[in-house]
């Protein structure tokens, strides 16, 4: 986070149209870095119109429930760190928040099936939470296209979003293969039009929009 920037980071996610301001929380135990001080957060977003999407890399994340900025925002949990997946997830949607449901790259993808239900978003991780200048682990690419192909043949709604390396090298194969949120660093947002031009490059209209930006 470049505190001097943040305010020409705020307006520079807001022109280049991203749909929200995503911030990784950490605790340094499921995830080896602590992400974004939860209070440095709702400061952060009183200051932007885009809404907030948090993602918990907590072991046992109903603990910090009550810390979480005032709803509505999108949360995700990862499957990794939950005891109790299914109460976590309906105790979200009580508090006024969208549940979504993390996937680290080796967590098997039918283990979202029993909870599909009280989840309004996949949140597929590229790589391994907390771990910096990682690449894309390259089997992800399958997943993310047998959840597409499982969630359009069942007739669900369930929007499937990627974190961890999403960058210009990859992200159109990740849209290609189903991607339609991309949570993306500061860095790629700063050039719109080369972003634009890569996801059109992997696509036919209307099959995504993108996307979520990280600062």
């Amino acid at each position: 986070m470049d505190w001097g920037r943040l305010e020409k980071n705020l307006k520079q996610s807001e022109d280049a149209g991203a749909d929200y301001l995503h911030y990784d929380v950490g605790d340094s135990y499921f995830s080896p870095e602590f992400g974004m001080p939860l209070h440095l957060v709702e400061k952060i977003t009183e200051q932007t119109k885009l809404p907030l999407d948090l993602h918990l890399m907590v072991e046992e994340p109903r603990r910090i429930f009550e810390y979480l900025p005032p709803p509505p925002s999108r949360v995700a949990i990862h499957y990794e760190a939950c005891r109790n997946l299914h109460r976590d997830l309906v105790a979200l949607r009580q508090l006024g928040h969208r549940p979504g449901l993390a996937l680290n790259p080796g967590t098997n993808l039918d283990l979202i099936e029993y909870v599909i239900e009280e989840i309004d978003y996949a949140l597929i991780m590229t790589s391994n939470p907390g771990f910096p200048d990682q690449k894309m682990t390259p089997q992800v690419l399958r997943k993310i296209e047998r959840l597409r192909d499982w969630r359009d043949q069942s007739g669900r709604t369930l929007q499937i979003a990627v974190d961890g390396d999403v960058s210009l090298d990859n992200v159109t194969e990740l849209v290609a293969a189903g991607a339609e949120l991309l949570t993306l660093p500061q860095n790629v947002l700063e050039d719109a039009s080369k972003l634009t031009e890569a996801i059109e490059a992997s696509l036919s209209p209307d099959t995504v929009n993108p996307a979520s930006s990280s600062l």
